[in-house]
């Protein structure tokens, strides 16, 4: 892997969240590149397994967890796993999260003249349970790690805390209103615990990613015949740099909020890595 910069994390535990998937799969390998111990925890065991492996098989240091991040007797098993194993925490990326087709709409404007009104699900249909889901995942999601590990970087006076909010969190996008909740949720609470762990040595930022074409959101992106959508062509002419980003080019974000040698005067700041979109108003 080839990293922007190196910072010196040898002797540190990270814990990554998420770590089974595409990008924090990514943080994960970038910091056992740097040296620290790295605990790869996901609900999907095999896939952290597999990211585990290839860390170690590349000469770094990881373990494996299964964790669910909606329930606290999960997160406190996992949480003595890895101090059994590393001891305690001193770098934890909250990237637990996503989106669910139970919390989307199919329209993107209610319009009970349009020729399609009523076919599609709309506000009105929204399931409940669903937007309750995908508001948890990402808001409890982030909050229960944060309580059992935190916990560690207390102790140890010292440590680093990175929230994976959303562009949606600055301006909701349209079809996915509990996960546009819920990253703004995500991002408020990145500043109240940098406010909270002020006095501690803990510092608490987040990394709010642009457009980025992964496997969870394949389907608002993509035909099946692999063309883009019509969303994509929205998304690509409101972006100034005209793509989607690439996972790489967050590992920079990532490392810079991480490494105290670099941002030890840096704490609840939400770090926009979108190629432009905030900026552009579409005029």
């Amino acid at each position: 892997m080839k990293l922007p910069f190196k910072p010196d994390f040898n002797g540190k535990v990270a814990v990554v969240t998420g770590g089974g998937g595409v990008l924090c799969a990514m943080f994960a390998k970038a910091l056992a590149a740097c040296g620290a111990k790295v605990a790869v925890l996901d609900l999907n065991e095999e896939a952290a397994r597999g990211v585990a492996d290839e860390i170690a098989a590349a000469g770094g240091v990881a373990m494996a967890g299964k964790v669910n991040v909606l329930e606290k007797d999960s997160v406190a098993a996992i949480h003595s796993a890895v101090l059994a194993a590393y001891g305690k925490c001193d770098i934890l990326i909250n990237g637990a999260g996503g989106n669910n087709p139970r919390a989307t709409t199919d329209d993107e404007f209610f319009d009970r003249a349009a020729p399609e009104a009523g076919q599609q699900k709309s506000f009105f249909d929204l399931d409940p349970a669903g937007f309750d889901f995908v508001f948890g995942l990402n808001m409890k999601g982030t909050l229960l790690p944060t309580q059992a590990f935190a916990l560690d970087m207390v102790e140890k006076n010292s440590g680093a805390i990175l929230n994976i909010s959303s562009m949606n969190a600055f301006t909701p996008l349209t079809k996915i209103p509990a996960y546009s909740a819920a990253k703004a949720a995500v991002s408020n609470f990145t500043q109240w615990l940098a406010v909270y762990f002020a006095k501690t040595g803990i510092r608490v930022n987040a990394l709010a990613p642009g457009f980025f074409s992964t496997a969870q959101n394949a389907k608002l992106l993509w035909n099946d015949d692999g063309t883009p959508t019509a969303r994509t062509g929205k998304i690509l002419r409101n972006t100034p740099m005209e793509r989607f980003g690439e996972p790489e080019e967050l590992i920079g974000g990532m490392l810079f909020l991480l490494d105290s040698g670099a941002s030890s005067f840096v704490t609840g700041v939400v770090l926009p890595i979108d190629g432009g979109f905030a900026a552009y108003s579409g005029v």
